[in-house]
């Protein structure tokens, strides 16, 4: 090999950024994980520039694009869910795991805004998030044909339903955050209770919440905008 190719490997690997701009990025980050969790992912780049006290430029210099952002941020949030999935199939009762995760992922879900845009809406992320968001499915189809095997859920429950009521409960968490944030959990319990095919239902739901609440609760035109 020649020494001019060498030189040229040599001079063709990335440079290290300097301390200051892993600073800058690692606070950039934590940021806009602060503020995605707040508000959502329809904040700006001068939004978590504030936040983390940049310039927007240093944003850019580290970020060209929101995109790039979620992406970073919320590729392993997603494996996660993943995980819990995978985890609940390991449970011994079929029915049980199914609850364990549609608990733990919309409690992940009902803390972190940003987390629910990127699971619901397709629309955020680049590639890394899209490919991590396609293993969500069949993960989650997964469990619920082994409750279907096993006689615990309606036969007539597909994947794509567990997603919508999913979205449905994801959108009461967002309209309660501020006002009862555990609400979404009775409701959770309600669809729970209508895919089972066990006629008596199996979950406690205690007292409906007051006209009062259901009043502040529409009253709030941007979901958990806290």
């Amino acid at each position: 090999m020649a020494v001019e190719d060498v030189k040229l490997g040599v001079s063709e690997q990335p440079k290290p950024l300097r301390a200051d701009a892993v600073r800058n990025r690692e606070r950039i980050l934590r940021s806009a994980s602060i503020v995605f969790a707040e508000r959502g992912l329809d904040v700006t780049l001068d939004d978590i520039a504030a936040h983390a006290g940049v310039g927007v430029g240093t944003v850019y210099r580290r970020f060209s694009t929101k995109e790039a952002i979620i992406d970073a941020l919320f590729e392993n949030a997603i494996a996660q869910l993943v995980a819990l999935a995978d985890e609940a199939a390991k449970l011994g009762d079929a029915w049980e795991g199914l609850i364990w995760f549609m608990e733990q992922a919309l409690e992940l879900q009902a803390r972190d805004h940003g987390l629910r845009d990127v699971v619901t809406h397709g629309s955020y992320g680049g590639a890394r998030v899209s490919n991590s968001r396609e293993r969500i499915m069949p993960a989650v189809d997964k469990l619920l044909q082994r409750a279907q095997r096993e006689g615990y859920v309606r036969k007539d429950i597909g994947g794509g339903d567990v997603a919508i009521l999913v979205m449905m409960v994801n959108a009461v968490a967002g309209y309660g955050a501020a006002v009862e944030p555990d609400l979404w959990r009775r409701y959770l319990a309600v669809l729970l209770d209508g895919m089972s095919t066990r006629k008596a239902p199996m979950h406690v739901l205690g007292t409906p919440p007051e006209i009062e609440t259901v009043e502040k609760l529409l009253s709030n035109p941007r979901p958990s905008r806290r």
